[in-house]
């Protein structure tokens, strides 16, 4: 199968760095000298340093023979520019079955991907998600890991689980595309918040008890929004909550940390290079939270520390001095 993977970052260099191995795969970037950079020196300098590109993975930065004959494009940019990428898309006469990683809200409309692409591409049925516990930097390496890939249509779900399966990358079909991406979304505020709290010192009791309640949040705005529950105790839910909130290859966990430390949001994000998903995604849902009447302290609170200034152990405080309720 030819593969168009569009997005040149660290998730869409190691998608297609593992694909390559079963598939004939063209990377593309929207930057013609990074892209340049990459073919010479067969590396992501940038995004996977210690991550050799595969000698037969094409690179291309025109989008146009990118995809010219690809039997699947997979989009791999960040939510904030995938209605850009989208657009470009939409140029073309007729396009090939499309699966998206972008996980968040798009800054400003508070549309979910799937929405995107409808909006976008209101002819393109062949579509689903692809996400789960995985940092791009283990994916490259080879390392086992586990995803989930959602469409609504369950017999397109299965064909591309299949096809994009490998012994070290395992696929699991599914139909729920709004619980598998709000999933995707909110991992990323709660990694800020268990950033903060492990910045803090405060121990594995309050992680533990932020994993969780974190889970509670994702669930109810998740399944206000049309997704399962089954879904969040999944792979793209808890599986992936529990990942980037423990792991130290977590950018927006790296976010939190530093904000502990009394480090500005505006030097974290310089520092990192990479972007930081979490961020801009507790500002969309805290606000959606609101409009919809749906209970989420624990977003809320990221998001004063984030926009207000509100000092990380206030943080804390105004969370462990919250009205006692049942957990259920």
């Amino acid at each position: 199968m030819k593969l168009a993977v569009l997005g040149a970052g660290a998730w869409g260099t190691a998608l297609a760095t593992t694909w390559c191995a079963q598939h004939a795969v063209t990377l593309w970037g929207r930057n013609a000298h990074e892209i340049d950079a990459m073919r010479r020196a067969r590396v992501n300098t940038r995004y996977l340093p210690d991550c050799p590109l595969p000698a037969d993975l094409r690179l291309d930065a025109d989008l146009d023979i990118a995809v010219a004959d690809a039997d699947l494009i997979v989009v791999a940019v960040p939510s904030g520019g995938l209605r850009s990428t989208l657009a470009a898309l939409a140029r073309r006469s007729t396009l090939p079955p499309l699966v998206w990683v972008s996980k968040g809200f798009e800054p400003g409309s508070r549309k979910l991907p799937h929405q995107l692409v409808a909006e976008c591409l209101p002819a393109q049925r062949a579509a689903a998600v692809l996400s789960g516990p995985s940092f791009a930097l283990e994916v490259a390496r080879g390392y086992p890991t586990a995803l989930t890939l959602a469409s609504h249509d369950r017999t397109l779900a299965h064909d591309l689980a299949a096809a994009l399966s490998s012994h070290r990358l395992r696929l699991y079909a599914h139909d729920d595309v709004i619980g598998v991406e709000i999933g995707g979304a909110l991992k990323n505020v709660m990694a800020i918040a268990a950033g903060i709290c492990d910045g803090l010192g405060l121990g594995h009791n309050a992680r533990a008890a932020l994993i969780t309640r974190g889970l509670a949040e994702m669930t109810r705005l998740g399944v206000r929004l049309g997704g399962r529950f089954e879904t969040f105790m999944g792979l793209s839910g808890l599986g992936d909550l529990v990942l980037t909130t423990t792991g130290d290859l977590s950018r927006n966990r790296q976010v939190g940390l530093g904000l502990a430390r009394g480090r500005s949001l505006d030097a974290l994000l310089a520092e990192l290079g990479h972007v930081a998903e979490g961020v801009t995604t507790a500002h969309e849902v805290d606000a959606l939270a609101g409009e919809l009447g749906v209970d989420m302290p624990i977003t809320r609170t990221v998001c004063r520390v984030l926009f207000e200034a509100l000092p990380a152990a206030s943080a804390v405080d105004a969370l462990l001095h919250r009205d006692l309720r049942p957990e259920f």
